[in-house]
């Protein structure tokens, strides 16, 4: 589907902007919103009771744009509700769609939905939203194989995967769809909003239209002062907020009698939210580990049969079955491993007494019986790396996982080194995966410090590329190990810069990374911190 330029597509959606305090961003938000051309036929900014500015900024700039309008609200809020609802209400185009005063609309996105919508009696239509980190600028698409190809559903339910787009954003709506079926956001502060206003869209069951293009750029700036709802979350109040949202999504499609949707959404918590909290437990206190466990294991026990029916191996499901097994935090290294994108099933691999995979030896009720039928490309495989910057050597180890590696047969390792901001720069190297004795299976491979740094400073992710007897393939990342001196800074001689600085270390996800930065103005950053804790 390509946009339509055509007069017909004149003054056809509102675009409701809405922001708070937020003057260093919001005009940039309402130009894109303008820059999307003849097709919108007003930008309606609502002031969530700014003091900073942000109103009288959108003032001025209505005064020479004729399709701005400003709404300011009397008392703020307290959340995003309110202002979108607000703006839906001031709204006469026949299609809406929402931007946040931190965001853009890319070039064009406008007229990409509104082609689809027009062109297949849409009602709702939704395109690729990218989450942009800033100041790097690397971007990272938003539930990317929703919108592969164009594509039309009579409902929604005709593919249940929608309620993982859970972004109210990157979607236009027909007005009149919305208003007809009294659709509208959680009023008030209530954070996660978006969750209950698309479970809301998905249950009056619209004909829904999606397009490949890119519509919306979500600015994630986690070095704000005030970071964004989706960010914060270091208070375990974030957590019971989301949750809440979730079980309210799950309520709304269940009283409409979609239970497909229904339990699409609590397959998805288990995929997604739950896997993303349990990456950063360990980064918590115990004090906000106790209360999390606690409230996590009561909303889970609201799952019933069906939501449980899917593959108890599976590494959310999994996540769950430990968690409600235990009554307080236990193996929080190993669920954070479990937890990862790709997920790492990390030793011990114990077994029942009767022989049965299991969990542990302390939690033998959860049963691992069905791991090893797993098809090598969804099997949790576990390896290990140990990167030692002065031999410049990456030692990776390969575990076996209930006799499901052997029977795969594992040939090699493709190990890819992904710069974090620049995607584009990648480089690979292939080498042989050799049994070891104690079952497992080891690599050795160098490690291109000055090439890597001649590319560019920063961060480098690893990722491997397992190969097998068969032809099949799983991609991994690699736990990182943290014995005492691997995961530290050093200098190391280089014959291109003179020196170069590494720093080996592991992700929220337990997953080995390496920052580089070449010359000796990085290396004496290192050497001034060590004289910091060394001198009195």
């Amino acid at each position: 589907m390509h946009p339509d330029p055509s007069p017909a597509h004149a003054g056809a959606v509102s675009v409701v902007v809405i922001g708070h305090d937020d003057a260093a961003h919001v005009a940039g938000a309402v130009s894109s919103a303008l820059g999307q051309g003849p097709a919108v036929r007003e930008v309606v900014a609502v002031d969530d009771c700014s003091t900073d500015g942000s109103a009288e900024l959108l003032e001025r700039l209505a005064a020479a744009e004729p399709r701005l309008r400003v709404v300011r609200l009397p008392v703020n809020s307290g959340g995003c509700g309110t202002p979108r609802n607000t703006g839906l209400d001031a709204a006469v185009a026949p299609y809406v769609m929402f931007l946040d005063s931190d965001d853009v609309l890319p070039p064009g996105a406008v007229d990409a939905l509104l082609a689809a919508a027009r062109e297949t009696d849409a009602q709702v239509t939704g395109g690729l939203c990218v989450r942009r980190e800033l100041p790097s600028g690397r971007e990272v698409p938003w539930e990317p194989a929703l919108y592969a190809s164009p594509a039309v559903l009579a409902r929604p339910a005709d593919r249940p995967r929608l309620v993982r787009d859970t972004l109210s954003v990157n979607k236009l709506y027909a007005t009149d769809f919305l208003r007809a079926h009294g659709i509208r956001f959680p009023d008030g502060r209530f954070p996660y909003e978006d969750m209950v206003f698309t479970a809301r869209v998905w249950a009056a069951a619209p004909r829904v239209a999606l397009v490949p293009d890119r519509v919306y750029v979500w600015h994630v700036r986690r070095a704000a002062r005030r970071l964004s709802i989706s960010l914060d979350r270091a208070g375990v109040d974030n957590w019971r907020a989301r949750t809440h949202a979730c079980r309210t999504a799950h309520a709304i499609l269940l009283d409409a009698g979609e239970k497909g949707l229904a339990r699409a959404v609590r397959a998805k918590f288990l995929d997604h939210d739950l896997r993303m909290y349990v990456r950063e437990l360990p980064l918590r206190d115990e004090a906000y580990r106790r209360l999390w466990w606690a409230h996590t294991r009561a909303h889970l026990a609201e799952y019933d049969a069906a939501d449980r029916s899917g593959d108890p191996a599976s590494p959310g499901m999994l996540l769950a079955r430990v968690l409600l097994a235990s009554p307080g935090p236990r193996d929080l290294p190993r669920l954070r491993e479990l937890a990862a994108r790709p997920a790492r099933l990390c030793p011990p691999y114990a077994r029942t007494a009767e022989g049965t995979p299991c969990w542990s030896a302390e939690l033998p009720e959860v049963t691992l019986e069905t791991l090893p039928e797993r098809p090598v490309r969804l099997l949790p495989l576990a390896v290990d790396a140990e990167l030692r910057p002065r031999t410049r050597l990456l030692r990776l180890r390969l575990h076996e996982l209930y006799g499901a590696v052997g029977r795969a047969g594992p040939v090699d390792a493709e190990v890819e080194w992904r710069h974090r901001d620049r995607a584009r720069l990648v480089l690979r190297r292939t080498v042989p995966l050799r049994p070891a004795a104690d079952g497992a299976w080891t690599a050795v491979t160098p490690v291109p410090l000055e090439r890597l740094a001649a590319l560019a400073a920063g961060a480098w992710d690893l990722r491997l590329r397992l190969r097998f007897r068969d032809g099949a393939s799983r991609t991994v990342s690699a736990h990182a190990l943290t014995r005492p001196g691997l995961l530290r800074p050093r200098a190391v001689p280089s014959a291109r810069y003179g020196l170069l600085l590494t720093r080996p270390y592991a992700t929220h996800g337990g997953a080995l990374a390496l920052r580089v930065t070449a010359g000796a103005q990085g290396a004496g950053r290192i050497l001034a911190g060590r004289l910091r804790r060394w001198l009195p």
